[in-house]
């Protein structure tokens, strides 16, 4: 069934669409996804794939994700998140545990936010959240983001608590795609708990980097937003 997964993907490869992604996801010397690798597939397709492939087992699924195109990353990704919905507590944690080990082609934002709501946040919900402190502590950009993106499970449930914790761990953090994924979380529990997220905001939105103050108050009023750019709270 691997092989047949491959052999589909290269059949709807598209080098206009290639040359495309490799573009949007900065794959050049010197940026956060040098080296990756695109044969052209969008994501409605991938998605499309994984839902055919939902059966394949979970040694194939690892292969595809230890891959060094991106496409067999996501869709592998995708196959793991739908087999985690309606897996059994077992296979949920061999999934879990998968992810664990493969932390290291899970390298791009893409992949990140696709992934780690799903399987890091669901899995960890009702366990310990250590992992995610340890996430947010690691050295790759892509861990970090891991960490912040798991909160948005607990976010869609209504607890905001992690996701707080983690935005201040990671209030000064040197990277770009930090500061937007934790800005994008602190929207979305703005967008459900206003006063929640401005008694954290008022207290550091003058120490946030730029970007991540503009993602977490894009939904708010325009006066109350100028306020904030402008130091005026």
């Amino acid at each position: 069934m691997l092989q047949r997964l491959r052999t589909e993907m290269e059949t709807l490869a598209d080098p206009r669409v290639a040359a495309q992604s490799q573009r949007f996801f900065k794959t050049g010397p010197g940026q956060y996804g040098e080296g990756d690798h695109f044969i052209g597939i969008r994501v409605p397709g991938l998605r499309r794939l994984a839902r055919e492939y939902g059966a394949l087992g979970m040694e194939a699924v690892e292969r595809l994700l230890q891959s060094k195109t991106h496409e067999h990353r996501q869709v592998a990704l995708f196959i793991l998140v739908n087999q985690f919905k309606r897996g059994s507590e077992t296979s949920r944690q061999r999934i879990y545990m998968l992810y664990q080990r493969n932390l290291g082609h899970i390298n791009n934002w893409d992949l990140v936010d696709a992934s780690a709501p799903h399987i890091v946040g669901a899995w960890l919900e009702n366990r310990s959240r250590s992992p995610l402190k340890r996430l947010a502590r690691a050295d790759a950009l892509w861990e970090r983001r891991m960490a912040i993106l798991a909160t948005f499970h607990y976010i869609r449930k209504g607890e905001f608590e992690e996701t707080l914790r983690l935005a201040q761990m990671l209030l000064k953090d040197r990277e770009d795609l930090i500061h937007k994924a934790v800005g994008w979380m602190l929207r979305e529990v703005g967008k459900r708990a206003p006063e929640t997220a401005e008694v954290f905001l008022r207290r550091r939105y003058r120490a946030m980097p730029r970007t991540m103050l503009r993602y977490a108050i894009e939904k708010f009023p325009e006066a109350k937003r100028q306020a904030y750019l402008k130091g005026e709270l």
